[in-house]
């Protein structure tokens, strides 16, 4: 989820190990692989003793001419019943497609895949795998913190992987979001229609999806006009995953005719220096002059048209904080003087947005979402009677997690924009506007969460996918 830049910031009030013998497995891509390292193949164990047949253990005849021995004298063997000591069958357990099987089901150890680890270039004498472990356990990165972490990077993988696969033109926008966040809640294992629960795990933020010149911060909600996606349409989807609010910001972005290829190859390829020039006491402008030189290498030709690549000049990517999706850091798209550092133990969405237009993004119609604003008071003094309840409600399902119109819906709360706006007013939530660049161009997003480890960076949201 991009972070605006501060200068242009309005708020808005809404109108509206195997057996070496044995041959290797070819792993079912649709096999969820336990914590363990152990894997459900969807067949029934055999016998603890074998397979072998009964009629092994009868006597082999004799040779001709061999001498029979007296008949009582003659051992009998008896046939022997085995014991059919068949395991019990276990079937691998698998994400439904929709996913809608809970984490907890997959990975029944709670142990979550770890994200892409990189060690840093000037770092690899730094420390010693014990130093490394001690300094881990001395900062915010404890088992609880990763665990979570994992598990909610999991989540967006399952959920964005099986999207990748489905989502198709025709579909409407509103169906897509609800794919996506009802897939998210499953697989957390928390609806979020009881006060707190969505506080648990969830949703980070409402799913983006923005279509060609719209950059991000749109997704939709009821009584606005229904969007269906085209063939030639190129859509970002920037959707979130928390667990206790350790959030994963990761984005990419779709396209269905072949002539964008280039626009998104060059956003990823950006995407991927910054990651690459991130670290611990990495500058922000040097990040910025990575993803740059990256992302404006590359040009799109469209209807015999050729149109530079421009990395957007006003958002960027930013550090994440528990429960606040933007910290109060940003990382630049291009270079600049800013001398902020990455700094060991924090959290970045490392995310770049190229485009074919202006590269420059202005405040579009409508409202994206909210979000209650951090330096408000806990219990501020409101007069209207439905500003206090909307924010009880706000504070009891979201916190200071961004939340839309539609989530109030799911609710089930009804006649709230008098409410909201007055709560909008006296600065108590903000609100956050689509961004556009110039109709007519086209935006393309990649992103990825990471964490600064001393030793190393974790690509947390990293997949097969991107």
């Amino acid at each position: 989820m991009g972070s605006k830049s501060p200068e242009r910031k309005h708020p808005h009030q809404d109108g509206d190990n195997s057996h070496p013998d044995k041959p290797k497995e070819v792993p079912n891509p649709n096999t969820i692989r336990f914590a363990d390292g152990s894997a459900g193949g969807g067949e029934a164990n055999g016998d603890s003793d074998g397979a072998d047949d009964d009629d092994d253990d009868l006597e082999e005849p004799q040779a001709s001419g061999m001498t029979a021995e007296p008949a009582d004298k003659k051992k009998k063997r008896k046939r022997r019943n085995k014991k059919k000591n068949k395991k019990k069958q276990q079937f691998a357990v698998t994400q439904s497609s929709p996913p809608r099987v809970a984490l907890s089901t997959l990975f029944p150890a709670g142990t979550y895949p770890k994200g892409e680890f990189v060690e840093y270039n000037d770092n690899t004498a730094r420390t010693t795998g014990e130093e490394t472990r001690y300094l881990d356990r001395m900062t915010c990165f404890d088992d609880d913190f990763l665990k979570d972490y994992r598990q909610a990077a999991e989540v967006h993988r399952q959920v964005r992987q099986w999207s990748q696969q489905h989502i198709r033109p025709g579909q409407s926008l509103t169906s897509i979001a609800e794919e996506i966040e009802d897939g998210v809640r499953a697989l957390t294992g928390h609806q979020g229609l009881e006060p707190g629960d969505s506080l648990k795990a969830g949703m980070g933020f409402p799913t983006g999806l923005c279509l060609n010149n719209v950059a991000a911060h749109f997704t939709p909600n009821a009584g606005a006009t229904e969007v269906i996606l085209g063939q030639d349409d190129v859509m970002k989807i920037d959707f979130g995953v928390h667990v206790n609010g350790r959030i994963v910001d990761s984005a990419f972005t779709m396209a269905f005719n072949p002539v964008y290829d280039n626009l998104l190859a060059s956003v990823k390829d950006a995407t991927d220096s910054g990651i690459k020039a991130a670290g611990i006491d990495a500058r922000m402008r040097d990040i910025g002059a990575a993803i740059q030189e990256a992302m404006e290498s590359y040009e799109v030709e469209i209807k015999g048209k050729t149109f530079p690549v421009k990395a957007v000049r006003n958002i960027t990517g930013h550090d994440i904080l528990r429960y606040k999706i933007h910290g109060g850091k940003q990382i630049p798209f291009i270079k600049n003087s800013s001398n902020q550092k990455m700094e060991e133990g924090e959290i970045f969405a490392i995310e770049t947005f190229g485009s074919t237009g202006k590269g420059y993004l202005w405040d579009d119609k409508g409202i994206y979402g909210y979000g209650r604003n951090y330096d408000a008071p806990a219990n501020p003094h409101l007069r209207l009677s439905s500003a206090r309840s909307l924010l009880k409600t706000i504070d009891e399902n979201f916190g200071t997690l961004v939340f839309c119109r539609r989530y109030l819906d799911r609710l089930g709360v009804k006649k709230y924009l008098l409410g909201m706006n007055n709560l909008v007013s006296n600065g108590i939530v903000d609100s956050y506007s689509p961004l556009s660049d110039i109709p007519g161009s086209y935006v393309a997003q990649f992103e990825h969460t990471i964490l600064l480890h001393s030793n190393g960076k974790e690509v947390i949201s990293r997949g097969d996918d991107y």
